[in-house]
Order: C-alpha cells, then structure tokens, then sequence
C-alpha cells in the first residue's frame, strides 16, 4: 500500500498545551505567595531576635549588627554556640536543613516528586534564624527560598494533584520567598525559569508569577516599599569606553566566582573527611566565623549593611580586603560545614567588594557602578542564572541607568563558567550525590514533526474478505526468503475493506498462529483486532510517543478522518525528529556564496538551496 505524506488536519494543536487546571493552580498561588511574604517577614524578624539574643543579651526584634556586640573576644564563641545548635536540629530535627536551599529546592523538584517535609516550614527558618543570628555570614534569601517552596508543597501534598502541579506550587512558594525578601518580583520569575521549574509552559509560569507579584505586593505592607539597596541613579550617558570595559569585569569576576566554587567544594571534601559526626561541623565553622569576625566584625551576619556602603561608594581598601578575603573565607568554611544559610547576599556582597577593587584602575563612572556590576556578574557566574542576577540587582537598587553593563557582564561571566565548569555551585552537590542535571531547555524535537512526515507509507495490508489460508501463504514466503525476511519493519498487518478503511489489525505472532491453524477457509479478520489503538497523520510525535509509553505498544495504524488508513508509525520511526536536529545542530554547510559581479535576481537559482526551497514553494502551492 502507498499513500502521500498527509498534512495536519487536527484542531487540537496548538502554541501551548495550558488547559483549565491553570486557573485553579494560579489561585492556589496567591495563597502560596501571600504566606511567601508573611514567611519572609516573620524569618527577618527570627534573624534580628536570634541577633539580639546571641550579641546583646536583649530579647528584641530590632535590628541589630553583630559587628557592634560589646562582647569583645568572647564573640568568638557566639558562632560556635549557634554552630552547636543548628547541628543538633539537623541531627534530631531533619538534615534538609542543611545548606543554602537552592540546591534542595531543585533536588526536591527533580528527585522528590516536588514532595518536601513539612516539618520544614518550621526547622528551616529556625535553623536560619540561629546560624546568621549567630553571625554566620549568609543571608536569608536561600532558607526562605526553601521554606516558601516547602509551604507550597505542603498545600500541593493536602489536595488532589500531579507531580507536575506538585512542583509549580513548590516553585511558586520559592519565588514568593525570594520576591518578597528582596523586593524582586520580577528576578524571583526569572530564578524560577532558569533554574528551578525545568520548564518553559504557561501552566507554570503564570502561576509562579501570580505568586512572585502577590508576595511583593504584600511585602511593601510588611517591610517597606523602598528598594533594598538605594542608590542614586545613574542618569550619565554611559562612554563608549564602558561596555569593553564591562567584559573586562565580567571575565575577571567570572573567573572568582569558579575559585570560590571550587575552594566551596575543596572545604567539603574536607569536612567529609574529619573524624566526627556531621552533626558537630557547624560548631567547627562556627569556630572559624567567629575568629574571622573577631579580626572583621562587619563579615559578621547578612552585610547588608557593607553591600550598601559599597553601591554608596562610601567603602576603604579596608572594607574591600575585609570582604573579599575575610568574608570569603568564613562564608566557604561555614557553608561547607553544613549549616543553614542563603548564597545570594554573600556572593552581592563578595562581588561588589571586588568590583569596588577594580574601580580603583577602571575609569571613574558614578559612586558604586563598578560594585553594581560585579556583583550581578558574581552572581551570575556563581549560579548560571544571568538574567535573574542582572534583574535582581536593578530591582534591588532601582537603577535602571546601569543596565547595559551589568548585563554585559553577567552574559560574559555566565559564559565562562559554562565554558570552564562543568556545575555551578547551585548543581555540584547533586552531581556529587550521583545525579545528572542538565540545565539546558529546548523545544522537543519530537514536538516539532508530525506523524505523516516519518510514517510508513508502503506496507502490506489485506482485504476484509481474507482467509488464514492467506496468512499461511505469508508464513510461506516468509520462511522461503529466510532470516532476512523476518527483519522488515512490518510487524502489524492492517485488515481495510474495499474504501481502504481500517477494519482491523494483526500482529505478527497473530498472523503465524493463524497461518498454523487446521481450518485455513475461516475469515482472517475474526482472529483480528477489531479495536484497534491508532493515531491521526497530524499528531506529533511526542503525542505518539506518550501514547506509546503508557500502552506499551512499539506500532499504530495511521488513520485519516474516515478512518482510511495511510500508513504505521513504528517506534523506530520517532527517530526520524533526532535526526532532523542532529543534522540541524551538526551539519555545516555553506548556504550562500558571494559573486563578482553580484548576482541578480534571476540567478538566484544558481545559489546553494535555492531549488530545493523553490520545490518546496511549488508544493505548498499545489496544496
């Protein structure tokens, strides 16, 4: 049987494959980002109470810096003490605690069915609250990231849903905890698409930004509207001689933020190897924290109070040595024992530091634009997310003057860390537990050919009227022809009547056994399949391939409307779409050439694949 490639004739098709579930799932998300935002203030305060407490004996919620403690010496051992603390939580509470979040978001969303404890939603602020409260050197974005996603598990395990819905809610809950810690909608978003929801769809990305706005708008009740970090903007005419210079700082910070991965990663492996329980490595950081802090105080706690003397241009080379050796240091060690605490403040802070560093050689631009960009780089490079990092610092400024350069350099750090490093910091530790992540999005393949473009056409079909003296005579000419014969890709043969309309379907064991049968007049058909599972020529085949995976069947009939058939579409055949991408992605071919003189418009046949584009032109006419 032979019939021509049939173009799509389904309805169903479309952009997007959002259906009503989204509504219900966005409504859900305002909920979840509006505990986002409460969460968010209420871990704020957790911070400033357990500061208080560890630094000043004071039970207060105010806020308070670690560095002005009148402890003296004796502040050395506050972070021992909250090192103890976090380390006993996490031994006899839950061990999710430890680290900065990120990292157990995506493990939770890629591993976990997007199923996170609920004891979390408790442990996880607690925990955050008594390591930087205690003077570890983090900030809160990373815990609460976890914590709203947690929340957004949570009420996504109390209802009726897929793994799918399951992660949007914990995504959402995510976004909400950074959107609201940070002011940010919008870089909550972008976070959430480049490394969180694995996913570019509709049915995600409108809830998860209904929560990301809904916890910000909140949050300008709970703790302000200003931006976090204000600074003048920079309303100047940027010189042509700053966006080379912005690659200069995107390299340069590119290549720190792959030593402080590296030496992150280096520590662990140290810890690892220590003979004592995990449970007692925070105290051993804590150790190391407060002898750095003792030298530096201002390392000490979040630092948001050094990030906005940076972007202020109100720092000495004393502030910048602090920062990039002292803050480092007790920020990788800490980190690396285990404690709970966020990446993001540090790696601005540590950033900025060395942008303020650079902007000793660098040409003058205004006060903290030099810090602004490198701290978007730091960060960019650090977690492979250049949009979210150049967005968040905007959005945590409010200097939209600055934008060109700053994304500059995050593109040109992000780039050499994909070129140079394998992980990001956010994925190592998943890589090391033996998970593979691969962080690269891509419309599927399968998605973009149609079942007539790879269907058999050509096949062997057989009348209503046939008998198993027919399938014998098959049988026949098959062991004739030997093993060769067995290995064609015809295992279904199609029964059609005298239209060409599917009536049912063999398999091939069918037809053997037919073939072997002692009465060989009886009608073919009735050892048929008269219901056969088909699929439409406008499918695609990832629809055929879900289809496939869920019935275990490797082979459909082709239908049309009618039900005429026109052609089997085989496992093997799915192939057909990687092979149009590797071809896409590894074929180099030269499509046009340069004449002397130019070429006129009647030539054009003359160039590379201009016949074959004029074929295809014809063909769309005649259809």
């Amino acid at each position: 049987m032979s019939h021509e490639a049939h173009p799509a004739v389904e309805s169903e098709l479309g952009d997007y494959t959002a259906d009503r579930r989204m509504i219900f799932i966005s409504g859900l998300a305002i909920i979840v980002g509006a505990l986002g935002a409460v969460l968010a203030w209420f871990l704020y305060r957790l911070i400033m109470l357990a500061t208080n407490i560890f630094y000043f004996g004071h039970v207060t919620a105010q806020y308070a810096d670690p560095a002005a403690s009148p402890f003296g010496w004796k502040a050395i051992f506050v972070p021992v003490i909250g090192g103890l603390i976090v380390g006993l939580i996490a031994r006899y509470g839950s061990a999710a605690i430890r680290g900065h979040g990120m990292p157990e978001a995506i493990e939770a969303v890629l591993l976990r069915g997007a199923r996170v404890q609920p004891r979390l939603t408790i442990l996880k602020p607690l925990a955050t609250a008594i390591a930087i409260g205690s003077g570890g050197p983090f900030g809160a974005e990373g815990p609460i990231i976890m914590t709203g996603g947690s929340v957004g598990s949570l009420i996504a395990q109390l209802l009726r849903m897929s793994d799918a819905e399951r992660t949007t809610l914990l995504v959402a809950g995510a976004s909400a905890g950074m959107s609201a810690t940070f002011l940010s909608p919008i870089s909550a978003i972008l976070l959430a698409v480049e490394l969180l929801l694995f996913e570019w769809r509709p049915r995600s990305l409108v809830p998860v930004a209904i929560a990301s706005v809904t916890a910000a708008a909140l949050r300008r009740l709970l703790l302000g509207a200003g931006p976090v970090f204000p600074m003048p903007s920079t309303n100047i005419t940027i010189p042509e001689n700053t966006m080379p210079l912005a690659i200069l700082v995107g390299l340069v910070i590119g290549f720190a933020a792959i030593l402080l991965s590296r030496f992150l990663y280096r520590c662990e492996d140290f810890f690892e190897k220590l003979p004592v329980h995990w449970m007692w490595w925070p105290a051993i950081g804590g150790l190391v924290v407060g002898i750095g802090g003792y030298f530096y105080p201002p390392a000490l706690g979040i630092g948001y109070n050094v990030i906005q003397k940076l972007l202020l241009g109100d720092y000495t080379w004393h502030v910048i040595i602090g920062v990039i050796v002292v803050k480092s240091i007790i920020w990788i060690v800490s980190l690396s024992s285990g404690t709970s605490g966020g990446i993001l403040a540090p790696m601005l802070l540590i950033g900025g530091a060395m942008g303020a560093a650079l902007g000793h050689v660098l040409p003058f631009l205004a006060n903290g634009a030099w810090p602004m960009v490198a701290m978007a780089a730091m960060l960019a490079g650090a977690i492979g997310a250049p949009l979210t990092s150049a967005m968040l610092v905007v959005e945590l400024t409010h200097n939209s003057g600055l934008l060109l350069p700053v994304l500059l350099a995050c593109v040109v750090s992000y780039g050499l860390n994909v070129l140079l490093q394998k992980r990001s910091i956010l994925t190592e530790r998943l890589s090391r537990r033996g998970h593979h992540l691969s962080r690269e999005y891509g419309v599927d393949p399968m998605e973009m050919v149609i079942v007539s473009q790879a269907m058999h056409t050509s096949l062997f079909a057989l009348p209503a009227t046939a008998t198993r003296q027919e399938a014998a005579n098959w049988l026949k000419r098959m062991e004739e022809r030997g093993p060769e014969a067995w290995s064609h890709w015809q295992r279904l043969f199609p029964i059609v009547d005298k239209d060409g309309k599917l009536l049912a379907i063999l398999t091939r064991t069918q037809m053997m056994n037919s073939a072997r049968q002692a009465d060989l007049t009886q009608p073919l058909i009735n050892d048929a399949s008269r219901s056969p599972k088909v699929v439409s020529p406008g499918d695609t085949l990832r629809m055929v391939a879900a289809s496939m995976a869920e019935s275990k069947f490797t082979r459909y009939p082709v239908v049309d409307g009618d039900r005429r058939l026109l052609g089997i579409i085989t496992i093997e055949d799915l192939l057909v779409a990687r092979t149009k991408q590797i071809s896409r992605e590894s074929s180099r071919e030269r499509a046009l050439r340069i004449r002397w003189p130019f070429s006129s418009a009647n030539e054009a046949q003359d160039l590379p694949g201009a016949p074959a584009a004029e074929k295809e032109i014809a063909a769309l006419d005649g259809e």
